[in-house]
């Protein structure tokens, strides 16, 4: 009976069905099939949104939307420009940098993708970079947004195992700024190599207004993170002290917020959390079903009677994560399979804080991976280009991303080092 559930839910996402849709499709034909009362929908469906911490990430949406409306985006890239410009190939050294910083304000790799793209692939194809070079650049950076803390990915992973959000903003911190450096080194011997152009140096007083202008912004992210960590507030506190230090600063700082633009905010950010929260509810209807078909049983059994080796269980948990993020959705991908994956992790002795990083860091990772890595799309949107050629212009930033999971997954205390200094 179980095939019923899977193959409609496949056959939804071939015909590009939203994913929250697809779900709860399958999820209804199988419980007629089975003949479940179907007063189990709704049930299931609150019961997964019925998490205190699942209200932190409305506040992070509307936080990081009010911040972007605000300017932030142009300062970070202002003064990413006076720091990394004047090298050969800048302004893709910019568009990663800002990507590093914007990060903490986004947290998502599909809106970092959008907000810097909107801005960036049309300032590096006017300076002479190849449109397919911009676009694979701007995909590639923005896998780092849900790595680097406040991450809403991290959020759903907390939820889903009972883990502190603190330390798991915290076990992302090193493998995210990783991740980070190990894409500027590619854009940087490629630029070399294509000899892309460089600005004038900037000078002490231009950077330091850069940093001025930035700082105020940037803050939040600080603010957020200590508060949680030093066990001020709660991540649904933080939340909304992040909403109202971005209106603040939106506001009296930075000048760019106006009752107008923060009802567009409010609206765009009722949308996405609405959405969300859709696609968590029947998620959670979804992982019913399948804990009660014994799935996450029959996987474990699997995996652990082929092995039970740890670094061939993660290499094979690796596997799969990779392939299930070039077509589903991050969050999509965690609901589903997070809590299974997570049984199997622990039976064979894998940190839960290590395994929750490996798991996010594979799923953002298949976000621009061929054919279908969704932030792909968008970039090639953006930079009107085909997505073949963002492929190809996008392989050896893939690569790095593998290196890098490679030794995350290799090593626990890149992600293990920061919770266990500043955490209990």
């Amino acid at each position: 009976m179980i095939w019923i559930l899977i193959i409609i839910f496949v056959a939804c996402l071939i015909l590009r069905y939203p994913i929250a849709f697809s779900l709860g499709f399958s999820c209804l034909i199988y419980l007629l099939f089975k003949g479940v009362p179907l007063i189990i929908i709704p049930m299931k469906m609150y019961s997964g949104i019925d998490v205190f911490v699942l209200l932190s990430i409305p506040g992070f949406i509307i936080a990081g939307n009010l911040m972007n409306q605000g300017g932030l985006t142009e300062k970070i890239i202002t003064f990413c420009n006076h720091l990394l410009g004047h090298i050969r190939g800048g302004l893709s050294l910019v568009n990663i940098g800002a990507s590093m910083l914007f990060a903490g304000i986004s947290g998502t790799a599909i809106s970092d993708t959008a907000s810097m793209g909107s801005i960036m692939i049309p300032a590096m194809k006017k300076e002479g970079y190849d449109a397919a070079f911009s676009s694979a650049v701007t995909a590639a950076s923005s896998t780092i947004g849900p790595i680097i803390p406040p991450s809403v990915p991290m959020i759903i992973a907390a939820t889903l195992s009972g883990l502190s959000v603190g330390k798991l903003f915290l076990a992302g911190a090193i493998p995210g700024l990783l991740l980070g450096v190990g894409l500027l080194l590619v854009a940087y011997f490629i630029s070399k190599k294509k000899n892309y152009p460089k600005h004038p140096r900037s000078t002490f007083k231009q950077v330091s207004r850069g940093f001025v202008d930035t700082f105020w912004s940037l803050l939040m992210t600080f603010i957020i993170l200590f508060g949680i960590i030093g066990g001020i507030f709660t991540p649904t506190e933080a939340s909304v002290i992040a909403i109202i230090y971005a209106l603040i600063i939106g506001i009296f700082v930075y000048k760019k917020l106006t009752y107008k633009n923060v009802l567009v905010v409010l609206l765009d950010s009722m949308k996405t959390s609405a959405s969300l929260m859709i696609l968590v509810a029947f998620a959670n209807l979804f992982g019913w079903i399948l804990i009660t078909e014994q799935i996450p049983q029959t996987i474990s059994n699997e995996i652990l009677g082929f092995t039970d080796n740890k670094y061939v269980v993660l290499l094979l948990i690796n596997l799969l994560l990779i392939v299930v993020g070039t077509f589903m959705e991050t969050i999509a991908a965690l609901l589903i399979l997070f809590p299974i994956l997570l049984k199997v992790a622990l039976s064979v002795d894998v940190d839960p804080i290590h395994f929750a990083v490996i798991a996010v860091l594979n799923l953002i990772i298949g976000l621009t991976t061929p054919p279908v890595g969704v932030c792909l799309f968008v970039a090639s949107s953006i930079g009107k280009v085909s997505i073949g050629a963002v492929s190809k212009a996008g392989f050896p930033f893939l690569i790095v991303s593998f290196i890098v999971l490679i030794i995350v997954t290799l090593f626990p205390s890149l992600s293990l080092a920061l919770p266990s200094l500043f955490i209990d």
